[in-house]
């Protein structure tokens, strides 16, 4: 983490090649963040990037976030209203209303799953089990057309 050079006082920076080394990252990744507004690194006189230390910690942030599952964009909202928590309560609300929705089609895929790895029927086409999860597929597409 970038501190402060007990020599001189002054406050040490990274280049972008140390802070995506450091996290595991490719340098265009920053790039990218700092494009949709998420990281606004110094500029030296050269142009170069320079990451402070509250640079470093928005990356760690932004990968917690992205840890579970939100978007760049969700996290371009909660970091310009870092402060307002009606927002984050609503933006977080809804992810975790998909959260919850993702989790429900997993574990019922992973029903589906054990039960096929179980199911006693000579071909698992003529099993009552998937010839229900054949129908409802059917149904849903015949809805959605």
């Amino acid at each position: 983490m970038p501190g402060t050079d007990m020599g001189t006082g002054r406050v040490t920076e990274l280049t972008i090649g140390e802070v995506a080394g450091r996290f595991g990252l490719a340098t265009h990744v920053l790039r990218h963040w700092e494009d949709v507004g998420l990281l606004q690194p110094r500029r030296d006189s050269a142009g170069r990037r320079r990451f402070r230390e509250a640079d470093v910690e928005a990356v760690a942030i932004i990968l917690a976030g992205r840890g579970v599952g939100l978007s760049l964009q969700d996290l371009r909202e909660l970091f310009a209203r870092a402060s307002d928590r009606a927002t984050r309560q609503r933006l977080l609300q809804g992810h975790c209303a998909r959260l919850r929705e993702r989790i429900a089609r997993a574990q019922a895929a992973l029903a589906t799953v054990e039960h096929a790895m179980e199911c006693q029927a000579e071909d698992f086409r003529t099993c009552p089990h998937f010839r229900t999860k054949v129908a409802e597929t059917v149904r849903l597409t015949a809805e959605s057309h």
